[in-house]
């Protein structure tokens, strides 16, 4: 059972391995980066992150969708957490998965903000807007114990 889908350009830290695992009652956190997946050290560095007792599967972002979408998962409570809305998109549009988090991503240029820790570029947006547009509930929280805000109320 899939219990949230996050973006967070951090990935796993403090917040998400301790505060959301525990607040969703998760016990896999599946990371989908296809850069993390050529990267040893940010691979070691997310490992290290990892609570105990709680199972971490890092994967492609293609071989995170293949995996829900073959049942393997459906065994856990899965926390899936990946580095961008794009990411984000493609596993809303290619799973039944059907609400995200946006938890944090990076300012950059071209980016507006639109909370506390969530920039996005108008590519982002639109993504965003057509994943509402289908019935996606897609929220704006750092933290569990944050107000959640809906994302279609700050696009």
């Amino acid at each position: 059972m899939i219990k949230n889908l996050r973006v967070d350009h951090r990935l796993l830290h403090g917040q998400v391995a301790f505060s959301w695992t525990s607040a969703l009652g998760a016990d896999c956190i599946l990371i989908a980066c296809d850069d993390v997946m050529k990267d040893d050290i940010r691979k070691m560095s997310i490992k290290m992150a990892k609570p105990q007792g709680i199972k971490l599967v890092i994967k492609t972002v293609d071989d995170g969708i293949k995996a829900i979408n073959s049942g393997v998962t459906d065994k856990y409570k899965l926390f899936v957490v990946v580095e961008s809305i794009r990411d984000a998109y493609r596993f809303v549009k290619e799973t039944s998965i059907n609400s995200m988090t946006l938890g944090g991503t990076k300012s950059k240029e071209n980016t507006k903000n639109i909370s506390k820790a969530v920039n996005i570029t108008a590519e982002e947006e639109s993504l965003l807007k057509e994943l509402i547009k289908d019935g996606t509930e897609v929220e704006i929280r750092m933290v569990p114990n944050d107000t959640k805000v809906l994302a279609e109320n700050v696009l």
